[in-house]
């Protein structure tokens, strides 16, 4: 999982050309979760120990971790979203339909979820098979 992490965070960091497969977009997104959420429980704990009082300085600290994470993750999120979308065989500019309220959310998630195309595409090779068969790329 550390891996896939690295490999899209530090290895393709601002790579939007290519396929990802699911495994690599679901294990980003589940160690994204986890440092998030080790961000955010002292974020919360300090929130509720200060109540009516001012914030205290762990709180700012870890808020401004919390938001320089975001932003060091902003650009890898987008590019593995955009190689997932190429893996079914959409655009990357698909992934604007988020913008929809309500249903492009879940319109998104069903596609990151869907397999992806077998053999080559436009976008490149099945990151699934073994062997890099350009000559299959444009007949799916």
């Amino acid at each position: 999982m550390i891996d896939w992490y690295k490999k899209v965070v530090f290895e393709n960091y601002a790579n939007f050309s290519g396929r990802a497969r699911r495994s690599e977009y679901w294990y980003f997104v589940l160690c994204n979760f986890l440092i998030s959420l080790v961000f955010y429980i002292p974020l919360i704990a300090t929130g509720a120990l200060w109540g009516n009082e001012e914030p205290g300085m762990i709180f700012f600290l870890f808020y401004g971790l919390l938001m320089l994470y975001s932003l060091a993750v902003l650009i890898p999120s987008l590019a593995v979203a955009v190689r997932r979308l190429h893996d079914i065989g959409k655009s990357g500019w698909y992934y604007l339909i988020g913008l929809i309220p309500f249903v492009g959310g879940i319109i998104l998630l069903v596609w990151f979820f869907t397999e992806g195309n077998q053999g080559a595409n436009e976008w490149g090779p099945d990151p699934k098979s073994s062997q890099d068969d350009i000559n299959d790329i444009g007949r799916n």
